[in-house]
């Protein structure tokens, strides 16, 4: 593979694999080093790039791998989502107020989750993967990822709604 179809083919990614290794990871350097890491043994491959089914779902496999070495040897909690793409529709104060609220607690019910739930409702919920791409990243059954993404999004509502039922009986 030459250099410039690896940028044609390989960099337009870079933001999605960024995206997956600031979720799994806590800071912000650790997550572009570990995108460039990734860069690097992608290169180093280049000549069998073009043998590979999905060079993105690829790059997600050694991203999350990546990540999750990092994880167990340093024992280091995730980040929180971030909420680009959700949008408000009428952003007055208030409302971005509460969106961020609102944000900043499902952030929290997140980093409680699972490792395999995080990584999943990451990839199906923020990144827009389909289930087969999740397959492809993961290594898990179809039927297992839904049954994780289930009990993730449950545990999350249950928990918010929780939290508002709290909320209004204590007033």
């Amino acid at each position: 593979m030459t250099i410039e179809k690896f940028k044609i083919e390989v960099l337009p990614i870079k933001n999605k694999l960024y995206r997956l290794a600031k979720k799994l990871l806590v800071s912000k350097e650790e997550a572009e080093d570990t995108v460039q890491d990734v860069f690097l043994r992608l290169w180093s491959k280049k000549e069998n790039l073009d043998q590979i089914k999905s060079i993105e779902g690829f790059a997600m496999v050694i991203t999350k791998n990546l990540c999750l070495d990092k994880l167990k040897s340093k024992r280091r909690n995730t980040e929180e989502i971030s909420d680009t793409g959700l949008n408000v529709v009428h952003k007055t104060p208030y409302n971005q107020t509460e969106m961020v609220d609102s944000i900043d607690r499902i952030n929290e019910i997140m980093k409680k989750l699972p490792e395999q739930q995080k990584i999943i409702i990451h990839l199906r919920d923020v990144e827009g993967y389909e289930f087969e791409e999740i397959v492809e990243v993961t290594g898990l059954t179809i039927n297992t990822i839904r049954v994780n993404l289930s009990r993730a999004r449950k545990k999350i509502r249950e928990t918010v709604l929780k939290e508002e039922s709290y909320e209004f009986s204590s007033n």
